[in-house]
């Protein structure tokens, strides 16, 4: 009997990296890694992962990743679809075609990689798909409303799918992790950036979120490394009972569950306390 196939997006830092040196100690499990650029990935081998060129923007890079892991195994075995960016900015100031793109990595990707995987998991009667979300699929902060309708997006995608593929032996999970130090703060430091100027309408607004995002990243009690987020993968790859969803990080925890018990009227005072504009 062939080892299980673990087919894993994103994975040349952060998440997906240490979900690739996790799940690739873990006996019965044959990890395949992958990025756009191999060479990112290459030392991943080492660890015992093999790598595959896979960018989820791409229809015929998609394609073929899959056709290689199902040449080898039949079939995907457990596919983590963690690829993603944050895209920041205002609603008014962002590009549409920043938006665009965005959508196209954290949610049309996700989507089609899962479409690809499907068919030959209901063949053989079982298969996981891991979809790692975000706590920002559940609450919103200012400056952030186009990544968090993307990973809302995740949550709906998730929630269909998990009900639909039940009855083919395939289990669905949802990943939210909260703040995790991936340098995914300095990506959307920097969208934050070019959507924005100055001297524009919201630069109080802005200028207080990069401030919020630093100071939030740096802290140890409201951020965490990405190992935990992999324990996490772990457990939803290998728990014969898998969680529907998986909360990462009490602070995370502690917000969403915050979220739920203000309601919108209540959780935009708290925001305004945090953000410190007026208005």
């Amino acid at each position: 009997m062939t080892d299980t196939a673990v087919l894993i997006t994103g994975t040349s830092s952060g998440i997906g990296r240490a979900t690739v040196e996790l799940l690739s100690r873990r006996a019965g499990l044959t990890v395949y890694a992958t990025a756009r650029d191999p060479e990112a990935i290459a030392d991943l081998a080492a660890a015992g992962a093999h790598t595959l060129a896979l960018d989820v923007t791409d229809e015929d890079s998609m394609t073929a990743a899959v056709k290689i892991v199902e040449q080898r195994h039949g079939h995907i075995g457990i596919l983590v679809n963690n690829a993603g960016y944050g895209e920041y900015g205002t609603i008014e100031e962002t590009r549409l075609d920043d938006v665009r793109r965005q959508f196209e990595t954290n949610v049309f990707g996700l989507a089609r990689l899962t479409q690809l995987a499907l068919p030959a998991m209901r063949a053989a009667g079982s298969g996981r798909v891991i979809n790692v979300g975000s706590m920002g699929g559940r609450l919103v902060f200012p400056v952030g409303g186009y990544y968090h309708a993307s990973k809302y997006a995740v949550e709906a995608i998730t929630d269909a799918l998990r009900y639909e593929s039940a009855p083919f032996g395939i289990k669905v999970s949802l990943i939210e992790p909260g703040l995790i130090r991936t340098g995914f703060e300095e990506v959307a430091a920097q969208t934050q950036a070019t959507s924005s100027t100055s001297d524009g309408p919201y630069a109080a607004l802005t200028d207080a979120n990069a401030r919020q995002m630093r100071a939030s990243y740096r802290s140890k009690l409201l951020s965490a490394p990405p190992e935990v987020v992999a324990g996490a993968i772990r457990h939803a790859a290998t728990a014969r009972r898998p969680r529907t969803r998986y909360v990462v990080t009490p602070a995370a925890k502690s917000l969403v569950h915050t979220r739920r018990l203000l309601g919108a009227r209540a959780f935009d005072a708290y925001l305004k306390l945090q953000y410190r504009t007026a208005g």
